[in-house]
Protein backbone atom coordinates (compact mmCIF):
# COMPACT_ATOMS: atom_id res chain seq x y z
CA UNK A 1 0.00 0.00 0.00
CA UNK A 2 1.11 3.41 -0.51
CA UNK A 3 0.14 6.61 0.32
CA UNK A 4 1.19 9.74 -2.06
CA UNK A 5 0.65 13.54 -1.17
CA UNK A 6 -1.13 15.20 -3.75
CA UNK A 7 0.80 18.35 -4.63
CA UNK A 8 4.34 16.90 -2.51
CA UNK A 9 6.56 17.26 -5.47
CA UNK A 10 5.53 21.25 -5.67
CA UNK A 11 5.41 22.21 -2.39
CA UNK A 12 9.32 20.41 -2.36
CA UNK A 13 10.28 22.69 -5.41
CA UNK A 14 8.66 25.72 -3.81
CA UNK A 15 10.39 24.77 -0.43
CA UNK A 16 13.63 24.49 -2.66
CA UNK A 17 13.01 28.07 -4.08
CA UNK A 18 12.79 29.44 -0.97
CA UNK A 19 15.94 28.46 0.23
CA UNK A 20 15.24 25.40 2.54
CA UNK A 21 16.86 22.30 2.51
CA UNK A 22 14.10 19.86 2.81
CA UNK A 23 15.57 18.24 5.53
CA UNK A 24 12.21 19.41 7.24
CA UNK A 25 10.01 17.20 5.51
CA UNK A 26 12.56 13.64 6.91
CA UNK A 27 10.74 14.37 10.62
CA UNK A 28 7.25 14.34 9.70
CA UNK A 29 7.98 11.14 7.26
CA UNK A 30 9.27 9.38 10.20
CA UNK A 31 6.51 10.35 12.57
CA UNK A 32 4.05 9.47 10.31
CA UNK A 33 6.01 5.86 9.20
CA UNK A 34 6.38 5.60 13.08
CA UNK A 35 2.68 6.21 13.92
CA UNK A 36 1.96 2.95 10.97
CA UNK A 37 4.82 1.06 12.25
CA UNK A 38 3.27 0.91 15.65
CA UNK A 39 0.14 0.16 14.66
CA UNK A 40 1.17 -2.35 12.31
CA UNK A 41 3.08 -3.95 14.80
CA UNK A 42 0.17 -4.49 17.34
CA UNK A 43 -1.88 -5.58 14.19
CA UNK A 44 0.33 -8.42 13.06
CA UNK A 45 -0.47 -12.20 13.49
CA UNK A 46 1.35 -14.02 15.90
CA UNK A 47 3.11 -16.71 16.33
CA UNK A 48 6.42 -16.33 17.12
CA UNK A 49 6.33 -12.72 17.51
CA UNK A 50 8.87 -12.56 14.60
CA UNK A 51 6.68 -10.79 12.06
CA UNK A 52 5.30 -8.03 14.03
CA UNK A 53 9.22 -7.31 15.57
CA UNK A 54 10.29 -6.88 12.46
CA UNK A 55 8.75 -3.70 11.62
CA UNK A 56 10.48 -0.83 10.85
CA UNK A 57 11.14 2.35 8.67
CA UNK A 58 12.53 4.04 7.05
CA UNK A 59 12.64 7.98 5.51
CA UNK A 60 14.02 9.90 2.56
CA UNK A 61 13.39 13.29 1.90
CA UNK A 62 10.42 12.62 0.00
CA UNK A 63 9.03 9.70 1.79
CA UNK A 64 8.54 7.63 5.11
CA UNK A 65 8.16 3.88 4.95
CA UNK A 66 7.14 0.95 6.85
CA UNK A 67 8.77 -2.17 5.94
CA UNK A 68 8.35 -5.79 7.49
CA UNK A 69 9.61 -8.93 7.30
CA UNK A 70 13.63 -9.90 6.46
CA UNK A 71 14.85 -12.38 3.53
CA UNK A 72 16.77 -14.29 6.16
CA UNK A 73 14.90 -14.45 9.47
CA UNK A 74 11.04 -13.46 8.35
CA UNK A 75 10.76 -13.89 4.53
CA UNK A 76 6.85 -14.97 5.23
CA UNK A 77 5.99 -11.51 5.66
CA UNK A 78 4.92 -10.90 2.01
CA UNK A 79 2.32 -14.03 2.00
CA UNK A 80 1.19 -13.38 5.73
CA UNK A 81 0.13 -9.83 4.52
CA UNK A 82 -0.98 -9.85 0.82
CA UNK A 83 -1.93 -13.67 0.92
CA UNK A 84 -1.16 -16.38 -1.51
CA UNK A 85 -4.19 -17.68 -3.01
CA UNK A 86 -3.21 -21.19 -4.55
CA UNK A 87 -1.87 -21.94 -1.16
CA UNK A 88 -4.85 -21.02 0.86
CA UNK A 89 -3.57 -18.77 3.06
CA UNK A 90 -5.75 -15.43 3.08
CA UNK A 91 -4.72 -12.15 3.38
CA UNK A 92 -4.10 -10.44 6.74
CA UNK A 93 -3.21 -7.11 5.13
CA UNK A 94 -1.95 -5.90 8.78
CA UNK A 95 -0.03 -2.99 7.58
CA UNK A 96 -2.70 -1.29 4.50
CA UNK A 97 -5.13 -1.89 8.02
CA UNK A 98 -2.65 0.11 10.59
CA UNK A 99 -2.20 2.78 7.65
CA UNK A 100 -6.12 3.11 7.17
CA UNK A 101 -6.61 3.14 11.14
CA UNK A 102 -4.52 5.82 11.25
CA UNK A 103 -4.68 7.91 8.88
CA UNK A 104 -5.88 10.66 10.92
CA UNK A 105 -3.57 10.66 13.19
CA UNK A 106 -0.47 10.62 10.73
CA UNK A 107 -2.65 13.06 8.50
CA UNK A 108 -3.15 15.50 11.14
CA UNK A 109 1.09 15.45 11.57
CA UNK A 110 1.55 16.05 8.07
CA UNK A 111 -0.88 18.86 7.96
CA UNK A 112 0.57 21.05 11.04
CA UNK A 113 4.12 20.99 9.41
CA UNK A 114 2.69 21.77 6.02
CA UNK A 115 1.33 24.90 7.94
CA UNK A 116 4.22 25.65 9.72
CA UNK A 117 6.25 25.32 6.61
CA UNK A 118 3.69 27.50 4.26
CA UNK A 119 3.70 29.82 6.89
CA UNK A 120 7.43 30.00 7.39
CA UNK A 121 7.75 30.42 3.59
CA UNK A 122 5.53 33.46 3.53
CA UNK A 123 7.94 34.97 6.29
CA UNK A 124 10.66 34.72 4.05
CA UNK A 125 8.90 36.58 0.96
CA UNK A 126 7.97 39.06 3.63
CA UNK A 127 3.79 38.40 3.16
CA UNK A 128 2.25 40.06 6.06
CA UNK A 129 1.14 36.81 8.70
Amino acid sequence: MAVYVVGARELRRQLKAAGDDLGDLKAVHRQGAEIVAAAASRRAPRVSGKLAGSIRTGVTQKTGIVRAGSKRRVPYAAVIHWGWHKRGIRPSLFAAKAAKETEPEWVAAYEKRMNEIIDQIKGKQGDPQ
